[in-house]
Formats: C-alpha cells, structure tokens, sequence
C-alpha cells in the first residue's frame, strides 16, 4: 500500500513538474510584433482656433415710451416687420395727485399775478395820458404784463402735459409709441396693462419693442486671451451655427476688444466678424454658434498624421517600410499644422509606407491605397 501511495505521488509531481515547464515554455514564445503603415495624402491644412458666441443682429433698437403711465394697447408681435413711424402701442397717462396739484397751484398764480399786472398797466395808462408818467414807465409795466401772460400760458401748458401728456398744439402724440426705426420686431417685453416708464437720467425707460435689422446679421463671440494675440481684424472664419446641422457660414473678422473681461474666471476678449448669409437659409437672432478662425492655411500640400512623426533630440523623423516589416529612419521636414494632420516639406513622397509607432493611438479609419500591414517579424533599421 505505502509503495502504491508513494508512486501516486511521485507521479503527480512529474505532472506538475512538466506542466510548470509548458507553461513557462509558452510564456517566453512570444509573438513577433507587426506594424502598419500609412502614406502621405494631399490635404487641405488649417491652422485655427476657435470662438463661443451667438450670432446677433447688427444693428438693434429698444423702443422706449415717451411718457410714463399705462399700456393700454400693444400693436406688434415678434416677426412683423414695421417701418419707421409705424404704430406700435398706446400709452395712458396716470397722473400723480401731487403733481396734478402743484399744476394746478403753479397755474392759479400766474393768472393772480397776470391780472395784477394787467390792473397796473390800466392804471398807468391812465396816468400816461394825463400826462402825470413819462412814456418810458409805461414801457416797464406793459413789459411786466406780458411776462406775467406768458408765465399763465406756461403753466396752463404744464398742466395739460401732466394731464394728457401733450399740449394741444404740438404735432404728433407722445401717448402713441412709435417706430424709430424699420425693421423686424424681434421682441416685445411688455403686454397690456404694464406701467412703462419714459427714459430719464435715473433710469433707461420701459422697453416697447426691439427692431433690428435681420438682414445684416453678425457673430457675437469671446476668445481665450491665449489666442487673441494670433487674430488680427480681416481673418477669415467658418461658423458653425448649433441650431443648423448641415451648414456652416463664412465670416470676416471685424473686431476686437481692447480689453479683456473676466468670464467664468478666465480672460476673454470680444470679437465681432460679420455673417455672409445664404438666401435659402434663414438665421434666426439669439442662435449660438462656434467660430473656427483661420489663422494660417496652406491648400493641397502633402501631409500626415502628427501621431506618426517621431523625434530624436527634438529632430523630426518617420520609419518608412523598405521591405514588408523592415523600416528605415528619414529625417522630414514640417511645416503647418492643425494639431492632427501635418505638412510635410520633405524626407517622404506620397508613395512611401510610413510606420505607425506603438504610440500613435488608435489606427487612421480610412488608410489610403498602398498603406496596411506586412507580415513577418519586425526589424528597424536605421540610416
């Protein structure tokens, strides 16, 4: 029994004993690594940076009120178009009882103070010509009279203005809110029964309506102060609207901000470029947009992808595959890039198979013709 058990276990290290060296064994083969290429292609290359924003009319107006009180009436809605002078509310005044008062108060005393005049001026005319006062004094107190007429007329004038708002003999009516201006109403804050108020040194006023111009539209945006050093006015920019899928705008970089301001505890610079519109494509305002400004762009030049430029003490350089899976060191020289793909001046043509280092990420989606992989070990051969 003890020679039966003694052989079991002599048999089971020999098991494990043999399935440690096959594993082992397995472990040290590995498999020889296989690299693909890629060529060179003829691209377009831009170098930009891009801008947040919205896109705006150019050119906007807040209609105010011309007095304050109530809106009895509201004649425009979002979209219609107006021309200048066209009506677009009433206003009913609500006069203040002390104001009322004042002017009415204000308007009692001229008239005391006008007929008194007048009962003077009777009195030395009468006295003129008895020859008791020189001509002259007459003058003063028909001077005194007419004044005191005229400050009645204007405090009469007063009154009605705080009343209704106009005297009777000027032209038009500040109870009726007008157009300053044509175009489209793209907003109307205010509805039926709200208290307006006119525009004064302590406050901007009411807001009626805004009418802007939607035919001559402008992007609205912020840059990086990183970046708005490499913009200057007259660039060219490729918007790209968030409300329309399919299409992007050209635009011409108009301005930029002097100053800076501090938004989401970054820098940013204000740029305005104008829109180049498109017949069949209508922008509405308030729609938010990103600008890519071009900075520098070089058209149909060969080049490649920067994953694929390796660097020896800061000298570029590609393996290019001479036979399958044997690759040789050319030294290129670059030019523009746009952060993914790169000009290349020289070192590789469009025929060359450039190797894709292990460090290049995920592979390019559509290899051209003529790139792929070779088989076989690999070897790298240098210059």
């Amino acid at each position: 029994m003890k020679r039966i058990l003694m052989g079991l276990l002599i048999i089971l290290a020999c098991i494990g004993i043999f399935a440690s060296f096959s594993y082992l064994y397995r472990k040290s083969q590995t498999k020889p690594v296989v690299f693909k290429t890629e060529t060179a292609q003829t691209l377009d290359i831009r170098k930009k940076t891009v801008a947040t924003g919205s896109v705006v009319p150019r050119q906007s107006v807040d209609i105010k009120p011309k007095i304050t009180g109530i809106l009895t009436e509201v004649d425009v809605e979002p979209g219609k178009f107006v021309k200048k002078g066209d009506q677009l509310g009433k206003v009913e005044i609500i006069p203040e009882a002390g104001t009322v008062n004042s002017a009415e108060s204000s308007v009692r005393t001229a008239q005391i103070s006008a007929e008194n005049a007048k009962r003077e001026l009777d009195r030395e005319e009468g006295l003129f010509k008895q020859g008791v006062v020189p001509e002259a004094e007459l003058y003063k107190f028909r001077t005194d009279y007419a004044l005191a007429k005229a400050q009645a007329q204007t405090a009469a004038s007063n009154l009605q203005i705080v009343k209704e708002g106009q005297t009777r003999g000027q032209k038009g009516s500040t109870l009726v809110v007008t157009a300053t201006v044509e175009g489209m109403v793209i907003d109307v804050p205010v509805k039926v029964g709200y208290s307006v108020i006119q525009a004064n040194s302590f406050n901007p006023g009411t807001t009626i309506a805004t009418i802007a111009n939607m035919g001559d539209m402008i992007f609205d945006g912020h840059v990086d102060e990183s970046e708005v050093a490499k913009i200057k006015e007259g660039m060219k920019l490729q918007i790209k609207v968030g409300a329309i899928d399919k299409d992007t705008f050209e635009g011409k970089l108009e301005y930029i901000a002097p100053q800076g301001k501090e938004i989401d505890g970054a820098i940013q610079f204000e740029i305005k470029a104008a829109i180049v519109q498109k017949k069949e494509q209508y922008i509405r305002a308030g729609y938010s947009a990103n600008a890519d400004i071009v900075l520098d762009e070089k058209p149909k030049v060969l080049a490649i992808r920067e994953a694929l430029v390796q660097y020896d003490k800061d000298k570029p350089f590609v393996e290019v595959e001479t036979t399958p899976q044997t690759f040789v060191k050319k030294d290129v020289k670059l030019g523009l890039s746009d952060g993914i793909n790169v000009e290349v001046i020289s070192g590789v043509t469009a025929a060359d198979k450039i190797k894709i280092p292990e460090t290049a990420g995920p592979d390019k989606p559509d290899v051209p013709p003529g790139g792929g992989s070779g088989k076989g070990s690999a070897k790298s051969t240098k210059k």
